[in-house]
């Protein structure tokens, strides 16, 4: 678990890019706080590419 001192503030960027070792993507990510925060989702970003949370708009694209 994560020191909540390190954690990201959730949500606070709406557009996000995320390498493979990020995979499976949730929003919000395991490094950000969750008190804040919406129910974790899981975002198909596999094949695509890009995915958007249906929660909070946030925006994530795939860094290959």
């Amino acid at each position: 678990m994560s020191n909540p001192a390190t954690l990201l503030p959730a949500n606070a960027s709406r557009i996000y890019e995320v390498e493979e070792s990020d995979l499976p993507l949730a929003c919000p990510m395991p490094e950000m706080s969750l008190w804040n925060s919406h129910p974790r989702v899981y975002l198909p970003i596999e094949q695509t590419g890009s995915a958007k949370c249906p929660y909070c708009g946030s925006e994530f694209t795939l860094r290959r």
